[in-house]
């Protein structure tokens, strides 16, 4: 019946119905040959629904209705920190001042623009323990290749041209050695030990006179802080590598620790996570980078700098890597981080970190019985479980994720990392209430006693969404991408 439904959304189209109403032509009308070849030029009129304003604002309302985002529930997507964006920072994001405004306006007539994101550049900095930011980087995977790119300058200005590998631990996002791979670099991988850990001896193993960089997240995609991570920056620095921090797990040190503490010498940051810029939907991104001095030369150009009461822009660097991306960075997005940032204070922002890393723990120790946990230490941020012990019943992570879809929760992130076996990784973020969190783990216990009692009920999962189960095989091989009209 709902795919019936499905269906009938789509046929709509009668003859004669209109839902637009365009004022007349006022531009001399010139005739499309004279701009296109012929072979352009198409010799029927488009088969477009006809449908009145209401039927078009219904149809296009009914949709939207059936997407899943974090204003409508709880998204536990692990290593992604879809938390709520506080909608004080689409009202600021909107003012005539930041949203009218164009890069091609001269310095003067954008000087508050331009304050604001110095001003987040500096508070970036201070979070972050590092001397300077640039904010050009469109998201994190171009952050993570902008500061590698100013890794390789830096070596390669002191002619140090053997340094061709980044080492990258077993668990790290997949941008991390795509990113190396962008830049010109190979990947090493380097184990994790039974603690869930950078193994320290086969880092050592590892690092050489080739080494460029590490490439690391802390606390890492098993949700664990390194406790090793003051000596895996000594391996390093001895070698003659850096150290390349990525900052996907921002959520859980905000104002506890910062990576130039810990010895790194590059970050990036996720405006669109940490920071409560809107986050999936292809975009749009943020991922500002920090460097320490070291590396301040090869910075993207132009840098934002101060000269006594006017912001400019600094486009002499003759050491910089070029820019990254047009104009200045993806500013709206900026403007909601500042507007958080400043929103919260040092103070709230350190409850960030508190409730987050809280209310991971408490999801953990509440599932603990019910699914494998392989790391049960204390996490951080965010954490995973194994469904091993439902695998042996028959039943796989995927078939818990379809399951949750019954329960009107969006599935934490599946397979990922991907060396804990059937792996669903959790993060729940601070914004999430205790009740929230309690009907989120009396779900995923539901579902392992349907998975014992009745394996049915979850393999032939979803039941209550518009399209039922596919079938994974002829979806990836013969996927449908498109509407296609019933004839």
């Amino acid at each position: 019946m709902k795919r019936k439904e499905q269906a009938l959304i789509f046929e709509l189209s009668r003859p004669g119905r209109k839902g637009d109403s365009l004022p007349e032509n006022d531009v001399p009308e010139v005739a499309v040959e004279d701009l296109l070849d012929s072979k352009f030029v198409r010799q029927d009129d488009a088969d477009l629904p006809e449908v009145s304003e209401l039927q078009l604002v219904r149809h296009y309302t009914a949709l939207s209705n059936r997407n899943f985002g974090v204003d409508s529930g709880f998204y536990p997507l692990g290593s992604c920190t879809m938390k709520y964006n506080p909608k004080i920072n689409e009202v600021i994001a909107r003012l005539e001042g930041f949203a009218h405004i164009h890069p091609y306006q001269p310095e003067n007539q954008v000087q508050g623009a331009l304050e604001l994101m110095f001003d987040l550049q500096e508070s970036l900095a201070e979070m972050t323990g590092m001397d300077e930011v640039t904010l050009q980087s469109a998201a994190g995977a171009q952050g993570e290749w902008t500061g590698l790119m100013m890794i390789r300058a830096f070596h390669e200005a002191n002619g140090d041209f053997k340094r061709t590998k980044v080492i990258v631990p077993d668990s790290a996002h997949g941008t991390n050695p795509a990113s190396a791979s962008v830049a010109g670099f190979d990947s090493v991988t380097v184990k994790t030990d039974e603690r869930g850990l950078v193994d320290l001896e086969h880092l050592r193993e590892v690092t050489g006179e080739d080494t460029a960089a590490l490439m690391l997240t802390n606390p890492n995609t098993l949700g664990l802080f390194e406790e090793d991570i003051v000596e895996m920056a000594d391996v390093i620095h001895r070698a003659g590598g850096k150290l390349y921090y990525d900052g996907a797990n921002s959520n859980a040190i905000l104002d506890k620790a910062r990576p130039g503490d810990m010895g790194f010498d590059v970050v990036h940051l996720n405006l669109h996570k940490t920071f409560t810029g809107p986050h999936g939907g292809g975009g749009p991104g943020s991922g500002p980078v920090g460097v320490k001095k070291e590396l301040l030369p090869f910075m993207p150009k132009p840098l934002l700098i101060k000269k006594e009461d006017q912001y400019t822009w600094d486009y002499d660097r003759p050491k910089a890597i070029g820019r990254v991306k047009p104009f200045y960075g993806n500013f709206g997005i900026n403007v909601r981080a500042y507007s958080y940032i400043r929103t919260m204070g040092p103070e709230g922002l350190r409850q960030v970190s508190e409730d987050a890393v809280l209310n991971a723990n408490y999801l953990m120790k509440r599932l603990e019985p019910h699914y494998d946990v392989p790391y049960p230490q204390y996490c951080k941020h965010e954490f995973v479980v194994s469904g091993k012990r439902q695998k042996k019943m028959g039943v796989r992570a995927l078939d818990i994720a379809k399951r949750l879809l019954d329960y009107g929760y969006h599935p934490p992130t599946m397979y990922f990392p991907l060396n804990v076996e059937e792996c669903m990784m959790i993060e729940p973020t601070e914004t999430e209430t205790k009740e929230t969190l309690d009907a989120f783990a009396d779900a995923l216990i539901a579902i392992s006693k349907e998975a014992e009692e009745n394996p049915d009920q979850v393999l032939e999962a979803p039941h209550d969404t518009v399209i039922s189960r596919l079938d994974e095989t002829q979806a990836a091989r013969k996927p449908v991408l498109r509407f296609e009209k019933e004839q």
